[in-house]
């Protein structure tokens, strides 16, 4: 097998950590020696063993002279939970390691490489350095930009519409489309909505299938006015202690003080969550809030539900955007799209013009 093989192989591994690693990335490893696999490992959770420490502790025979392959730069540092991975894999006698990307986190940015370097260990990088990077667009943003990636679901029509005039919205999407989006809950730290969507839908904001119930993100409010109905699923449920309000009036009941902050705008809220170490947050927003986020530049992926109907006059999912002229125009790049049931998933990386 090739290079590229081994690392899609580690690639396949991460993506087995995706909604239980954050905020860490997501990173697989393999143990190659003779040409064979003979150990594998991943990232399962924070402050659990890193994937180069899973694979090195599975296997069964000595390492002396293998190759490492994994999607991200092993740590050198001493600053978390768990030892650092160059040292280790110095200790045990692997003789090459083959990396897909440097760890943009500038604790580690090149150190690790240099570390096994300096100990006499070959170290190849930057294979599939693109496909790594996608990978792990979340974990990226967020070192290189210190604020969470935002991913905004939208159910909608063929003509953008997300809502009739009333406001009515259930169902706009099949079953099939809403039974994903649970899934798509579930690979996410945080689920955030407005306080307009809060009065009108009272949403649980749940993962609520079998195979992800006991995976459930923090729920997330933003209200200007601060008057929401302390009735709501959030503030009462099972899971209300994983629920935080930003708010930029006081709140109109009473709760817990560490789950609700004073906010000046979107800015003081994305560097809270940063704060607060979440970094991956899917929008369940109504038109209002979204068109904010994408005018503050604060959007980086759109995942669309589209139902092949048409509604004509209603709730667009953008009604609040607009541009001056088409040159200015937002937009989406590595698309993927894929029918799920009678609805059609499109999701990409928003573009913001310079213009």
């Amino acid at each position: 097998m090739s290079d590229e093989a081994f690392i899609r192989r580690t690639f396949e591994l991460a993506r087995r950590g995706l909604g239980t690693t954050w905020p860490n990335p997501l990173v697989g490893a393999v143990i190659v020696k003779n040409d064979q696999i003979i150990s594998e490992g991943f990232h399962i959770r924070p402050g659990g063993p890193h994937a180069e420490l899973a694979a090195i502790e599975a296997a069964r025979e000595s390492l002396e002279g293998s190759t490492l392959y994994v999607n991200l730069e092993p740590c050198s540092h001493t600053n978390k939970l768990t030892p650092p991975c160059a040292q280790r894999l110095i200790k045990e006698g692997i003789r090459k390691v083959v990396i897909s990307n440097l760890d943009p986190n500038p604790q580690v940015n090149g150190q690790g490489i240099a570390l096994l370097r300096a100990q006499g260990v070959e170290v190849v990088h930057g294979i599939l350095a693109p496909e790594g990077e996608k990978l792990n667009e979340v974990f990226f943003l967020a070192q290189r930009e210190r604020r969470p990636f935002l991913n905004l679901k939208v159910a909608a029509t063929l003509d953008g519409k997300m809502a009739l005039g009333s406001g009515e919205s259930q169902w706009i999407t099949g079953p099939e489309a809403r039974a994903h989006v649970h899934q798509l809950r579930a690979q996410h730290q945080a689920i955030l909505v407005g306080g307009g969507t809060l009065r009108r839908d009272n949403p649980r904001l749940t993962v609520r299938t079998p195979e992800y119930a006991g995976v459930q993100p923090w729920r997330i409010v933003v209200s200007r006015s601060g008057q929401l109905n302390v009735s709501a699923s959030l503030f009462q449920d099972a899971h209300r202690d994983r629920t935080l309000v930003y708010t930029e009036a006081p709140l109109s009941f009473s709760f817990p003080g560490a789950q609700v902050t004073r906010v000046r705008n979107l800015r003081d809220v994305v560097e809270d969550l940063f704060r607060r170490r979440i970094i991956c947050v899917m929008l369940e927003c109504g038109p209002s809030l979204s068109s904010e986020l994408l005018k503050e530049r604060l959007l980086d992926r759109l995942t669309l539900y589209q139902s092949p109907t048409l509604i004509g006059r209603g709730q667009g999912m953008l009604d609040h955007f607009s541009i001056d002229k088409l040159s200015q125009r937002p937009r989406l790049t590595e698309i993927e799209t894929r029918w799920i049931g009678e609805d059609q998933l499109i999701t990409g990386r928003v573009l913001c013009s310079q213009d």
